[in-house]
């Protein structure tokens, strides 16, 4: 049955080589069907993410929306974000992060 320059495949390499296929079969079903939704979903929950600390914590730049006891309350639960926050907020945009649109 097995030919002189084949070699014997034993049960753990088959079940590793269809593991490997079965993750590569799933991610390309992922790449054809939802990928681009959950793009999407991310990037709109970064933009209300921004707006949401931008409202609560407007006084870093200079726009004091709400009053400070709220953002005190508020505060540890942010800190970690602050930093890239303030250089997303702050950083130059051009004309290409306007469009945001694939080209195929």
């Amino acid at each position: 049955m097995w030919q002189s320059g084949e070699r014997k495949l034993d049960r753990a390499e088959l079940t590793d080589r269809l593991l490997r296929f079965l993750h590569a079969l799933r991610d390309i079903l992922y790449g054809a069907t939802i990928y681009e939704m959950v793009r999407d979903l991310n990037k709109e929950r970064g933009q209300i993410e921004n707006l949401f600390i931008l409202i609560v914590f407007g006084d870093l730049l200079g726009i004091p929306i709400l009053p400070p006891y709220y953002t005190l309350r508020l505060l540890p639960y942010v800190v970690p974000n602050l930093a890239g926050w303030r250089r997303s907020l702050l950083r130059e945009k051009d004309l290409t992060d306007l469009c945001d649109q694939d080209f195929t």
